[in-house]
């Protein structure tokens, strides 16, 4: 499986049918928002991993994460484990990522929220396990995300980069310290779980 298929393979159509029914909101909705969230989430870890704390705390997590299959993850949601995830990786700008991404698919940033949260411990198997499979050690994640990104659709890059430009606050060009310090502070607390 590759990260496209949660937005349009058999496994994402089971995760946008069961959020759909769970949150009462149509299926095109759930996967608009998927399709957005999805590459953000992967440019946070990708922000994160260039850092040598960053990378090693992303890689232990990693590890833990790749023990939990990623079919049942899409069967039983983890959302304490994926708002702690959400929490780390985008500090108090959970609820701006969430609106600007519920602009683009047509649903609340509260229902956003809860889709993103129940992504982020998916998102987070996968990797792990494509980690393991790949031998790729801490100095290798940023390779191994940057990899992933490239493989995304044009839309999905579009319109993450519309987030990043509302994100990006003082005109750096750089989101990463408009969002958080995402450097060893704050990793150190979500990536010892």
């Amino acid at each position: 499986m590759n990260l496209q298929e949660l937005v349009s393979g058999p496994m994402g159509n089971q995760l946008i049918s069961n959020l759909s029914n769970q949150m009462g909101i149509k299926n095109e909705n759930v996967a608009a928002a998927v399709s957005v969230a999805l590459p953000f989430l992967l440019t946070q870890m990708n922000r994160n991993a260039q850092s040598g704390a960053g990378a090693s705390s992303l890689d232990n997590a990693l590890n833990q994460h790749a023990q939990r299959p990623v079919a049942g993850a899409v069967n039983n949601f983890n959302l304490a484990d994926g708002l702690g995830i959400l929490g780390h990786l985008f500090g108090n700008r959970q609820n701006q990522v969430a609106q600007n991404i519920g602009k683009q698919s047509g649903i609340s940033s509260g229902q956003v929220m809860q889709i993103m949260a129940v992504l982020a411990p998916i998102v987070m198997s996968y990797l792990g396990r494509e980690k393991q499979q790949q031998n790729v050690g801490a100095s290798g994640l940023s390779g191994l995300l940057g990899g992933l990104l490239g493989g995304m659709s044009q839309s999905n890059q579009r319109e993450m980069s519309a987030i990043e430009q509302m994100l990006d606050s003082n005109n750096d060009g750089n989101i990463s310290d408009d969002i958080v310090n995402i450097g060893s502070r704050l990793l150190g607390g979500f990536f010892r779980k």
